[in-house]
């Protein structure tokens, strides 16, 4: 069965994106077929897998608003496993847009459904904000991965984000699950980092993924070149470790 993960954290800066872009990347080079959809109207995801933002003939803002479907907008990637849905600029106006229309918390779900069993894994790369393209997202998720940044006030707006995705599943997903906490941006030189990762562990037990993301160079410079890091460098430490993740996820 399709598994649909939306990568969410209401904070920005936390590598939501390069969580997104590079845990579908691994996902789709230990050959499972892996959709990313980028659901942020920032557009970085579409970004980092090197695609010209002004040339699209369709975005996720088309579908979403019922102009095309998903078929039209189903981008090949340098992978052979994994499709991008793209997203660009227009997306701003999806929010205004929807405003009074029934069911808006659910076109994602509806877009999605016609391709969804083509895929094995679905990763939803959400906007840095509790909005109604998250809820949107959130609503056609079976689960959700947390990036944490493992610094000082981490863990502060994580029990809204947690709340939040609480009343989603009691309103509109019952079956929505948090998957797991990934620490990201871990220096191990530092006591901070180490005291961020007791903390979450401390709280949100196996939650929690083994796996932690590393500060790392080559994750900052993938996307200037429009490649995940797995094709920049496979040998870098933050390659490695989004392999380490994908396939820990895998597992649960």
């Amino acid at each position: 069965m399709t598994q649909i993960i939306s990568i969410a954290n209401q904070k920005g800066g936390v590598g939501k994106t390069t969580t997104a872009v590079n845990l579908a990347a691994s996902l789709a080079k230990l050959k499972k077929k892996v959709l990313l959809v980028d659901c942020d109207s920032q557009a970085n995801a579409t970004t980092a897998l090197g695609v010209d933002k002004p040339a699209l003939q369709a975005s996720l803002y088309d579908g979403l608003i019922g102009e095309t479907g998903i078929e039209n907008m189903l981008l090949p990637t340098m992978l052979e496993d994994l499709t991008l849905v793209p997203a660009n600029v227009d997306l701003i106006g999806f929010e205004v847009e929807m405003m009074s229309v029934p069911k808006r918390e659910a076109r994602l779900k509806e877009l999605l459904a016609p391709v969804a069993d083509k895929f094995d894994f679905i990763i939803i790369d959400c906007p840095p904000a509790l909005s109604l393209l998250t809820l949107n997202a959130f609503s056609a998720s079976h689960s959700v991965v947390i990036p944490l940044q493992s610094e000082f006030l981490a863990l502060e707006g994580l029990g809204q984000l947690l709340d939040t995705i609480k009343r989603i599943k009691n309103a509109f997903n019952s079956s929505l699950i948090i998957k797991g906490i990934l620490l990201t941006m871990f220096d191990r030189r530092t006591n901070l980092s180490q005291n961020v990762v007791d903390e979450a562990r401390q709280y949100f037990k196996d939650l929690v993924f083994k796996t932690k993301i590393p500060r790392n160079v080559k994750l900052g410079e993938a996307p200037s070149y429009g490649l995940p890091v797995l094709l920049y460098d496979k040998t870098s430490p933050g390659a490695k470790s989004y392999i380490s993740f994908a396939r820990e996820l895998l597992k649960r």
